[in-house]
């Protein structure tokens, strides 16, 4: 049953909240809904820095090599570029923007827990002009230094260019990170350098690369990124979505843009964390951890979280013991 815990969470919190007020808009980084038939499991995204306005996405599996630019003032895909020089794709759970407008496509996921002794991540240059066309990509074979594991999370550093996968585990994981230079001659074994306090499932960089947001189902964590060292500075004020699988910053670094699975799925926008003892680099922002005018929705969905959750260990337990 994939997922399952995903669905019963999506279920139980389908229409129970309020959207915050922050993450609900019109267009652009008020947030937008993505309009193409062909997009049903968007399960990564990125935000272009050479294309304003546009946000790189991509199906989980039973797809293809395809990614899919939307524009964010009108959700419809401006451009879908088909990946060659790869193998199949497998599971892809995520994309990132390095720098030179680099590409990096994470065919990371496992649902098996741990099956695939290897994973891939493929590289490309982002086009300069957003038509649908082919673009060869370098395929990079990944492997775990504590052996293999599910993940969701792929990010990179948008200064050094340093990759780095946070493991999807429901107490928790670990950020890995991987050799300052991938290979394509041999394996890249990418090491834990840093334990992460959430069901991560997806994770981005600032623009600056000085703070790292983590997304879970039920919430997200904030923290400050320092050479692969991080520190927790708060929780993110994540809205609530059937099944949230994907978060990107802003090009400007103002807002978190948040995504979910689904035909039709809503990408929603909410300010930024600022730096401990700073406000929102948005308009009317406030400090980090506050959650600002989504603070009394997700006051009142803590109480629906909570359920959930409840419901859905209680399903695990029921099911370890049958």
């Amino acid at each position: 049953m994939r997922r399952s815990s995903a669905v019963l969470a999506g279920v139980l919190l389908a229409g129970a909240c309020a959207l915050p007020a922050s993450a609900a808009g019109e267009a652009g980084d008020h947030g937008f809904t993505i309009k193409d038939p062909r997009i049903t499991e968007s399960s990564g995204l990125a935000a272009s820095r050479q294309h304003p306005g546009v946000y790189w996405t991509h199906n989980d599996s039973d797809d293809g090599p395809y990614l899919y630019a939307v524009d964010s003032g009108t959700g419809k895909t401006v451009a879908r570029i088909t990946l060659r020089g790869i193998g199949s794709p497998r599971d892809v759970e995520a994309v990132s923007i390095g720098p030179h407008n680099e590409i990096y496509v994470g065919d990371i996921g496992d649902n098996f827990g741990g099956r695939w002794p290897y994973v891939w991540i493929y590289r490309l240059p982002e086009p300069k002009r957003l038509t649908d066309r082919t673009v060869t990509a370098t395929q990079y074979v990944v492997k775990y230094a504590d052996g293999p594991r599910d993940a969701e999370s792929l990010l990179v550093h948008p200064k050094t260019g340093r990759v780095y996968i946070i493991d999807k585990k429901e107490d928790g994981g670990h950020l890995y990170e991987g050799p300052a230079t991938l290979s394509t001659s041999r394996a890249n074994v990418f090491k834990p350098v840093a334990a992460v306090d959430l069901w991560a499932t997806d994770a981005a960089f600032s623009p600056d690369g000085r703070q790292l947001a983590v997304r879970g189902y039920f919430g997200g964590v904030s923290y400050g990124f320092d050479a692969g060292r991080i520190k927790r500075q708060g929780s993110l004020d994540v809205p609530f979505q059937g099944q949230g699988e994907s978060v990107s910053y802003s090009a400007d670094g103002t807002k978190l843009m948040y995504g979910s699975e689904g035909a039709g799925s809503a990408v929603q926008a909410v300010d930024a964390p600022a730096r401990p003892g700073g406000t929102s680099p948005s308009a009317g922002g406030t400090p980090a951890g506050d959650g600002g005018s989504g603070a009394g929705a997700l006051k009142v969905g803590a109480v629906i979280v909570a359920v959930g959750l409840a419901a859905l260990f209680g399903l695990r337990r029921l099911r370890r013991g049958a």
